[in-house]
């Protein structure tokens, strides 16, 4: 695999001015190595094989693309669901914990620690651990071990440890933190698997070209399907946007795609209980790197709500902060109750149940007004088998 010239990249570790790595003295041997070789490593040939092999015959790609004649006819358009909840693990996360996995073995790395919030990147680096016998650690806040029960229990039986973190808000941006710590205290023996496109340069882009397999795929198999090179839409939900990030990739550079990301927007926008980072954000830095940021004027954190797990986040990944401010993308807020309705509307009419997070991609259908030559494709990220409960709560 060479990487192509013109793909969407950072400059100096910054799109445009989001990115970056601020990050504390002790971080910068880890940060280094990294940056100096990650490119290096996923361009050779033995990993490619490998990884190739892998999201092949482990992981299940490519995951289908699958034409919806019920949302279709719903929304006078030609709708499309790239099935990423059909991965091994149930989630668009394999994608990027097997690739980075490998490249964490390949820099003499045997102990991997990652943050989880809805479970599924935690559940997707216990596999790729269990697969390649490392030691495992995943930080997940406490308000997130108990209304994703059952991807604790994955995780367990995998054999990672999960340490649930009672700090803040006990979610995600918490869980996030103690992830750091844990690399600044351990920093010789132990990669950090981060989940999304978010994390000191050069993580965003990393996990940008992991991930990317997503509109690679979408890409051949629309041709396939339609004869269409490329969709006129592409939706994705966005928390920290890996999932975005990689539906996205194929499609930046042509600006006749329209890219559409989606926030979750909690009780509403202007509620005070939302995760819609663009939205209601300002520049700051959180993680280690530069975003769109939900803080105070004096720069705290203002705590995220959603009902989803996975995109309870207060700031957004440097691309997706860089493709909002640049126009390039139209970024649209969907509340509790607005992916609370899709889910239930996708499993009742198709047979499939959603991820609470993919289900906010899915109620954006309702907010655009397409026409009856528009293709679009919807990315499923991941399966709704942790979201049961908070389901069936809301019945």
């Amino acid at each position: 695999m060479k990487l192509e010239n013109n793909r969407p990249k950072p400059k100096n570790g910054f799109y445009g001015k989001f990115g970056g790595a601020y990050i504390p003295e002790l971080l910068h041997k880890n940060v280094s190595e990294l940056e100096a070789q990650y490119q290096e490593i996923i361009q050779e040939p033995s990993f490619q094989e490998e990884f190739q092999l892998l999201l092949r015959d482990y992981v299940g790609r490519p995951t289908p693309l699958y034409f919806s004649e019920k949302l279709s006819q719903k929304h006078g358009a030609k709708i499309f669901l790239k099935r990423e909840d059909l991965n091994h693990t149930g989630a668009h996360k394999i994608n990027n914990a097997i690739g980075q996995v490998l490249l964490a073995e390949r820099l003499g790395k045997t102990r991997i620690i990652a943050e989880t919030g809805a479970g599924q990147h935690g559940v997707a680096t216990a596999t790729a651990c269990a697969l390649r016998n490392l030691k495992c650690i995943v930080y997940m806040g406490e308000v997130d071990v108990e209304r994703q029960a059952p991807n604790v229990q994955r995780m367990k039986m995998l054999g990672a440890e999960v340490i649930p973190v009672s700090s803040g808000s006990k979610t995600l941006k918490d869980a996030t933190n103690e992830a750091i710590r844990d690399w600044i205290n351990n920093s010789s023996d132990t990669h950090y698997v981060i989940g999304s496109v978010v994390g000191p340069h050069p993580f965003p882009d990393m996990v940008t070209l992991f991930q990317s397999v997503i509109s690679k795929e979408i890409k051949k198999q629309l041709f396939s399907q339609t004869k269409l090179r490329n969709p006129t839409h592409v939706i994705a939900c966005i928390g920290g946007g890996s999932n975005a990030a990689g539906a996205f990739y194929h499609f930046i550079n042509n600006k006749k795609v329209k890219l559409i990301g989606v926030e979750a927007a909690g009780l509403g926008v202007d509620s005070g209980k939302t995760a819609a980072s663009l939205a209601k954000g300002t520049d700051g830095i959180i993680h280690g790197f530069l975003t769109k940021l939900m803080q105070t004027h004096d720069g705290q954190i203002v705590e995220p709500h959603s009902i989803s797990a996975g995109l309870d986040y207060p700031g957004v990944g440097p691309l997706h902060a860089h493709l909002f401010v640049n126009k390039r993308g139209t970024f649209l807020g969907v509340t509790d109750q607005e992916a609370l309705d899709a889910g239930f509307e996708l499993t009742k009419t198709e047979g499939i149940l959603p991820a609470l997070e993919s289900a906010h991609a899915l109620a954006a259908l309702n907010k655009i007004k397409f026409l009856p030559t528009d293709v679009v494709v919807v990315n499923l990220s991941g399966r709704g088998d942790k979201d049961l409960t908070t389901y069936l709560n809301h019945i």
